[in-house]
């Protein structure tokens, strides 16, 4: 990744550090603003940097052991951005609303991808040729309401292992449930939030789609190292293991060459007959007498 100087550039560049105005701060932001102007505070990019790569290096880390991110960002300006990336590392996402209880009911979402997933096999099978035009219009729009909605976790089969929010304050409804179960959270805060509210806070503009997009590309680019990291260490185990396997045939087939010899050995002393080893005893017909005695001579 990049050396913090170019990477602090980016982000001076991408307007990072503009927070709020100042009657909107949260005292609790103060050890991350560098200063006030003209009524704005601005945010220590120093921090932001520091803060940026400790949430890269812990959700790289995740990545990398298999389990999933999902990232919520239901902000006008944030929505399109986060969907494209986390289509392009095939993570969860949640942009267009929260449905209350997606974690802390989400046996009951799953029942809902279950049947827009359903639907759309009834759709694209033909087995909904059989229904009236009527319906059919009902369930594709049926269809494209619980797509909209619920297509950023279809592939989720179970709770992610972490959630990546862009405004903290915005998704707190996302934030609470996942404090409720005990999921790692990591957030874009601005100067009008709370940073102890999420287990690692990124101070950052979370209003403008420049600061959106770098902060949120820099987290890609952090799963995709953990996933490809992932997949050489499968790849090596796999290779180790056909090496193991390869060891093996050639032992086992070594081990049945000497026993087969063993045994050719042996029936060709079986074969040998009698004592001496010599060649086994045949009997010749003419010696045999014929019944009734007599010399048995030709005529």
């Amino acid at each position: 990744m990049e050396n913090s100087t170019s990477l602090q550039q980016q982000l001076l560049e991408a307007g990072v550090h503009f927070g709020h105005l100042k009657k909107k701060w949260n005292p609790k932001m103060l050890p991350y603003i560098f200063a006030e102007k003209k009524g704005i505070h601005i945010i220590d990019l120093n921090k932001t940097v520091d803060h940026l790569k400790e949430s890269a290096a812990a959700i790289k880390q995740i990545a990398k052991s298999g389990k999933k991110i999902m990232f919520v960002a239901t902000k006008k300006q944030a929505k399109e951005i986060v969907s494209e990336c986390a289509k392009r590392v095939n993570m969860p996402y949640a942009t267009e609303r929260w449905l209350g209880g997606m974690l802390t009911n989400f046996n009951t979402v799953r029942k809902s991808v279950k049947k827009m997933q359903s639907i759309e096999k009834m759709l694209n099978d033909g087995s909904a040729e059989s229904l009236t035009k009527k319906e059919r219009l009902t369930l594709s729009r049926d269809k494209e309401k619980m797509e909209k909605v619920l297509g950023g976790i279809a592939q989720l089969g179970r709770l992610p292992a972490a959630l990546f929010l862009v405004d903290i304050g915005h998704e707190n409804i996302a934030l609470s449930e996942a404090k409720r179960l005990g999921i790692t959270t990591f957030g874009m805060v601005d100067t009008n939030s709370d940073p102890n509210k999420v287990d690692f806070a990124i101070p950052a503009n979370d209003d403008a789609t420049k600061s959106i997009a770098i902060i949120t590309n820099y987290i890609i680019a952090a799963i995709a190292e953990g996933l490809a990291e992932r997949q050489a260490s499968k790849d090596e185990e796999e290779s180790e293991d056909g090496h193991n396997e390869n060891e093996t045939k050639a032992r086992r087939l070594e081990a049945e060459a000497q026993s087969e010899a063993g045994r050719g050995g042996r029936s060709r002393g079986a074969s040998a007959g009698g004592p001496a080893g010599g060649a086994p005893k045949r009997r010749v017909p003419g010696n045999r007498r014929p019944a009734g005695g007599g010399t048995g001579g030709g005529r």
